[in-house]
């Protein structure tokens, strides 16, 4: 949770210095919020079954992992969308890159 809280401040951080479209911020708080939903979720299901039995169950380990990876899921895809949001911004502030392969 601390490395999602952290990259969302850095987000909102990078989307108010480059002035992002209305629709781009949009975009970006849905993410943040799947993202820190899904981890608040994840640590629910954790904390539920760890309550539940202390012994390894490997329904228990599956049911974990599928929690855990629905959040990776969605990282990577918010992560995507980040890159595509933000990379021409930090280009356009970079003056000696070609941007030809934007178009």
């Amino acid at each position: 949770m601390k490395i999602h809280v952290t990259a969302a401040f850095l987000v909102l951080l990078f989307a108010t210095l480059f002035q992002v479209s209305k629709v781009e911020w949009l975009i970006l708080l849905l993410c943040i919020g799947l993202v820190l939903a899904l981890e608040t979720l994840n640590t629910a299901i954790e904390r539920t079954i760890d309550t539940i039995t202390t012994e390894f169950l490997p329904e228990a380990k599956k049911a974990k992992d599928a929690a855990a990876g629905a959040v990776l899921i969605m990282a990577t895809i918010s992560a995507i969308i980040g890159l595509t949001i933000f990379i021409p911004y930090f280009l356009a502030i970079i003056p000696f890159i070609d941007r030809s392969f934007l178009v």
